[in-house]
This record gives C-alpha cells, sequence and structure tokens, in this order.
C-alpha cells in the first residue's frame, strides 16, 4: 500500500469532472466510463493514450507515492494532512494551458508561479516524516543513471526527483505520445476540454491518495479544504 499527498480540484468542479471523463476513471470513489472518441481520435484511441495516466487520476503531484514509516498509520497521515490544509491559504493558478512535456501531455500553469512552487516544496517538507525509506527496487524504477546529480541527490533525500528546484507542476492526461500522433491528440484533449481552461483554477484543497495495493488505481482517501475553517471530506 502507497500513499501520496496530491492536489486535484474538488469533485464537483467542472475541470475535474471534464479530466475524470477524458481519463475514462473518476479518483474520487474510482468510478470508471467508457472511453469517449474526442476529435479524430476513436475511444479505443483515447482509451489506449489515457491508460498510464488513467490509473493515478487526475492529480498534481506534490509528495510522491510513498510507503508509510514503520512508525506512521494511514490515522495519523489522514490527521496530518488535516492539520497542515487548516494552516495554509487557499490560492489560485490565473491560468493553465495544455503542454507537451517529456512526450505527454499535461496542464501547467501558463505562467511561473511561486507560491504554487512554495507551497508544493511546503508538502514534500511536511510529510517527509511519514515516508519509508526506498527500497533498491524502488531507488532502480526511477532510472537514476538518467538523472542528474541534483536530480539523484533529491531521490536519495526526499524519495522523488523532482523537488523544490526541479518541481515542475503538473496535471497529466496522457501517456508517451509518439511525435506523429501529437497534433492529433492535442486536438482531441483541447476540444473535451473546451473552454473550461479560460477560468483560474482554485488551489483551495489538498488530497490524500491511496494505492490499496501494487498496480491498483490510485483512489482519493481524503480530501482536505485549505484554510482555518478546513473540513475533510472523505471519499
Amino acid at each position: 500500500m502507497r500513499y501520496a499527498v496530491y492536489f486535484t480540484p474538488e469533485h464537483d468542479d467542472p475541470l475535474c469532472r471534464i479530466a475524470a471523463g477524458w481519463l475514462g476513471r473518476d479518483a474520487f470513489g474510482g468510478h470508471v466510463t467508457p472511453a469517449r472518441a474526442f476529435g479524430d481520435l476513436s475511444a479505443a484511441e483515447v482509451a489506449f493514450h489515457t491508460a498510464a495516466a488513467r490509473r493515478y487520476g487526475f492529480h498534481a503531484t506534490l509528495k510522491a507515492p510513498f510507503r508509510l514509516a514503520d512508525d506512521a498509520s494511514e490515522t495519523s497521515l489522514v490527521d496530518a494532512v488535516a492539520a497542515f490544509a487548516s494552516d495554509v491559504a487557499p490560492f489560485a493558478i490565473p491560468r493553465l494551458m495544455l503542454a507537451r512535456i517529456d512526450s505527454f501531455f499535461a496542464l501547467v500553469p501558463a505562467e511561473p508561479l511561486p507560491e504554487l512552487q512554495g507551497f508544493a516544496g511546503d508538502v514534500v517538507k511536511a510529510f517527509e516524516p511519514f515516508r519509508a525509506p526506498l527500497s533498491d527496487a524502488e531507488i532502480a524504477r526511477r532510472n537514476p543513471e538518467a538523472l542528474s546529480p541534483q536530480e539523484c541527490r533529491n531521490l536519495s533525500q526526499w524519495g522523488y526527483p523532482y523537488v523544490f528546484d526541479t518541481f515542475r507542476f503538473h496535471m497529466t492526461l496522457t501517456g508517451r505520445v509518439a511525435a506523429e500522433e501529437a497534433a492529433r491528440v492535442r486536438s482531441a484533449i483541447e476540444q473535451c476540454l473546451g473552454s473550461v481552461l479560460d477560468r483560474p483554477v482554485p488551489v483551495d484543497g489538498l488530497a490524500l491518495f491511496v494505492e490499496p495495493s501494487a498496480g491498483a488505481p490510485f483512489e482519493v482517501l481524503s480530501y482536505h479544504a485549505l484554510g482555518k475553517q478546513a473540513e475533510r471530506k472523505t471519499a
């Protein structure tokens, strides 16, 4: 069993609903929906291109998936996420845009947002005591030979290469897409998203995701509104 602390819009947010429809699975409860055709992509092609992202659900990684430390429990982790969220003021990403990163498509901030970078770094540090050390197999899966020296240090110290200066906020919508397919896939995603990216995206909650067993889909275990009035919402 692994846990992760992610950002995702609240369940009823239009972006969350649309993204779940594109991926074919809602991380809030795990409901699966049949793939739909968009643009020039058939339903089968959409299902193929979203397969990798579907397992993780619509999210942006803040604290990457980790096993619990021996002295931690799920209850203590949930309580810690709730306490952390209550001390953080909500803010907004002025605009997200669709981008192709390392051959996969994701939503990223249209402009740099220091407040978002700081928030992500605070999450990494706050929940480090709950993380069990990486096993040799977990380290190997990160392909450390391909990482920069800084990314290797991050992997060793924080369990994930892309934190702090190497962090890039992104909400993944596909697996790797071949260059010759990129234009068709981009067009299909744009058709699916419609005008939903025309408005700011509130960063007003923090989600604790869980992977119940190795390879199982990640689901929202609990959702915590940011700010002093936060209340835990159990999925």
